[in-house]
């Protein structure tokens, strides 16, 4: 993923013109332009949740982990690498397209030949990435049967034919919600208003107090310093933003989506056709 991230933005400054130049000049904006809606600004903003948010899948890694407490050495390293890296990918390749040519995702914006060749490097980690979803969300509910039975610690026939059939499903679950939503964007914000919202403000905003109540005893609030004060008011924050874009945002991802449909601006469902948005 990361070479066919150089690759978007190096092919962004060498073509000549982005895909669908139709003539119109090549500008970009550093604030939103006046007149943006409450749905566009929104379904921008969950983008941007999506991508560098807290995910769903950490719980699943710590709890394997035989130090659990090494995680936060991997988060911090990892978040600064993404940060760093899709911030100044989607600054560079924003600026050589511009507003009337951006597409989400952005190879959508390359021309065909440079598209197609950037896009291959994406694919394995799609691939991979769409399985380690499908094996954490499969083994959740796998669990939810069999957490204490012989099926969750040894290998038998039930057990196996049970997770194969829940993975199974998963993946045609995944493939039907994709189809039906036929556009990258909104798609999306649908998902990170429904779940990474949740996942990646509330839950970790309540897990903090959960985890300072079972550390220091009930009332421990009362007994913080100021970093103690500044800590439970962040938190506080973050519960507020992820409250906010769970209501809020999934009303702006729905009405996107409809307005694009009365608009005709997408295609059909379960269809081949190219499901980069323009933005």
């Amino acid at each position: 993923m990361f070479i066919a991230v150089v690759l978007c933005m190096a092919f962004a400054g060498a073509q000549t013109h982005p895909a669908g130049f139709d003539g119109t000049p090549v500008h970009w904006r550093l604030i939103p332009v006046k007149g943006t809606s409450f749905a566009a600004g929104m379904s921008a903003f969950l983008n941007i949740v999506y991508t560098l948010v807290g995910q769903i899948t950490y719980p699943s890694f710590i709890a394997e982990m035989e130090n659990p407490r090494d995680f936060k050495k991997v988060l911090y390293l990892v978040t600064v690498a993404e940060v760093v890296v899709f911030s100044l990918a989607g600054s560079i390749v924003y600026v050589y397209v511009g507003d009337a040519y951006i597409t989400a995702p952005a190879f959508g914006s390359l021309d065909n030949v440079y598209m197609k060749v950037a896009f291959s490097f994406a694919v394995p980690t799609i691939v991979f990435l769409g399985v380690l979803y499908s094996t954490v969300s499969s083994k959740f509910i796998f669990q939810q049967f069999f957490e204490d039975s012989v099926h969750a610690k040894e290998h038998t026939v039930f057990g196996w034919t049970v997770w194969v059939l829940i993975v199974a499903a998963t993946w045609v679950v995944a493939f039907v919600i994709a189809e039906v939503i036929p556009f990258f964007s909104d798609l999306l914000s649908l998902m990170s208003s429904l779940f990474d919202t949740w996942f990646g403000f509330v839950f970790w905003g309540v897990a903090y107090f959960q985890m300072r109540r079972e550390e220091q005893s009930a009332g421990w609030w009362k007994r913080q310093g100021i970093y103690g004060n500044i800590m439970i008011g962040l938190n506080i924050l973050l519960i507020i933003t992820g409250l906010v874009c769970l209501g809020p945002g999934t009303y702006s991802a729905v009405q996107s989506i409809v307005t694009n449909y009365q608009t005709g601006t997408v295609g059909g469902v379960f269809s081949c056709a190219n499901n980069g948005f323009k933005g």
